[in-house]
């Protein structure tokens, strides 16, 4: 009996490619873009200060609002203070605040949750119905009412900010310290008389730190919009100080009279570095779970 089974063959001149080939270049693409736009955002902060001799709080009245040209490539400001020197000190306040506030929200959240995990139980039980009770209240209401207890500055901001974005880090080192507690060795470990602490700190702690570190990088840009929405707002950093939230909160007058760069590229300073920040975190978390791993080889 003859077989009538057809195969699909691709036209002439296309050549299939392997699903797992397009799907690592795509990865490889993306992580090039990213790299290079936090790379050139790295650059920005430590190069243009020094190369451009402005000051960036000097106003002179004569140049407001100047739209882009090769004296001012971005323009300037109601004041006539130079947007490209502005933005960039601005990008420089809402990195610091991102990496402090993310670095201390991660530490917090890890031992809590790591806590929770290890010694399970009634106490796990009391940890996490107190982080769900905070959880319960909306982050920048929270911020705002921690915001408001100090006076304006970055290390206000930088609190509130960890403050309320430690609960999902100790939400996710909770689950991944329970299920390594399922594994082998911890019952070997468990067999040879290890105490309970020496177990946390010798086999559970390091199994969670790819994850914790992770939760790191994925608050920089959350933590960066954070700051941004308060000082927006005028309740986080003063407003002769120059911060992505600050600046497009004074730029809301120039954009309803049409001058629109002083709105534009504070926002595109903020857009830009937090997508990309974002961008290296996706490859990471893809590249550090074990159900994809051997897709995800770059």
């Amino acid at each position: 009996m003859a077989d009538t089974t057809l195969e699909k063959t691709p036209p002439a001149g296309r050549v299939r490619r392997p699903r797992g080939t397009a799907r690592r270049s795509t990865h490889t693409l993306r992580l090039r873009v990213s790299a290079t736009l936090v790379a050139l955002t790295v650059l920005a902060v430590l190069l243009v200060p020094p190369l451009v001799q402005l000051d960036q709080q000097s106003v002179d009245l004569g140049a407001k609002l100047l739209p882009p040209s090769w004296a001012h490539p971005f323009g300037t400001d109601d004041v006539g203070r130079d947007l490209l020197l502005r933005c960039v000190y601005g990008l420089r306040v809402s990195l610091l605040v991102g990496l402090v506030a993310a670095l201390t929200a991660t530490v917090i959240g890890t031992a809590v949750g790591a806590t929770a995990g290890a010694l399970g139980g009634w106490a796990d039980r009391i940890v996490m119905r107190v982080v769900d009770a905070v959880a319960s209240v909306p982050h920048l209401l929270l911020g705002i009412f921690i915001v408001a207890m100090f006076r304006p500055g970055v290390w206000p901001v930088v609190v509130s900010v960890a403050l309320t974005h430690w609960l999902s880090t100790a939400r996710i080192v909770r689950a991944e310290v329970l299920s390594l507690r399922s594994r082998p060795y911890i019952d070997a470990a468990v067999s040879g008389g290890a105490s309970r602490w020496r177990i946390a700190l010798r086999h559970l702690l390091p199994g969670v730190l790819p994850q914790a570190g992770l939760a790191a990088v994925l608050m920089v840009p959350h933590a960066m919009w954070h700051e941004s929405a308060l000082s927006f707002l005028g309740l986080g950093l003063p407003a002769h100080t120059a911060s992505l939230g600050t600046l497009i909160q004074g730029a809301r007058g120039s954009l309803l009279a049409g001058q629109w760069w002083p709105t534009l590229f504070p926002g595109l300073f903020l857009i830009v570095p937090t997508l990309a920040i974002a961008g290296l975190a996706g490859v990471w978390r893809e590249r550090i779970n074990p159900r994809r791993r051997s897709e995800l080889t770059l």
